[in-house]
């Protein structure tokens, strides 16, 4: 699923990002790409915390529907993509010393351990996909 964030600039921010489908979703970067990086993140990290207390994730908007505010009219739209929403159980055998490393890790993190294995492998696979 993908969801419309808007950029803004002036000469004296940083790329200030939000989420017109997310309101109070927002971040920032010193650089383009900085920010689209950070983008997800945010955005990632806000559906987490919605579904934890419950909340329904909503449908995307279309550009039209979030271009028709005044105030997004002078952002830069782009897409950021989110995994799919279906979650599935897997049972895997770690020895205890790296369960405590990953548990411990994920706890600075402000992080569910699957939420942080998640990330490593989603860290991991947009590396790989560099090298290629």
């Amino acid at each position: 699923m993908f969801y419309i964030a808007l950029i803004h600039k002036t000469s004296a921010s940083d790329y200030g990002v939000n989420f017109p489908d997310f309101p109070g979703c927002v971040t920032a970067g010193k650089s383009l790409d900085e920010a689209k990086s950070f983008a997800k993140e945010a955005l990632m990290g806000h559906i987490d915390l919605m579904r934890k207390v419950g909340e329904s994730i909503p449908e995307p908007s279309s550009l039209d529907v979030i271009m028709q505010d005044s105030d997004n009219r002078d952002a830069v739209a782009f897409l950021v993509d989110t995994p799919s929403s279906r979650v599935v159980r897997v049972n895997v055998c770690f020895p205890e010393d790296i369960l405590q490393v990953i548990d411990k890790t994920a706890h600075k993190l402000h992080m569910s351990r699957s939420a942080y294995l998640a990330s490593l492998a989603l860290e991991k696979d947009k590396i790989l996909s560099l090298l290629q």
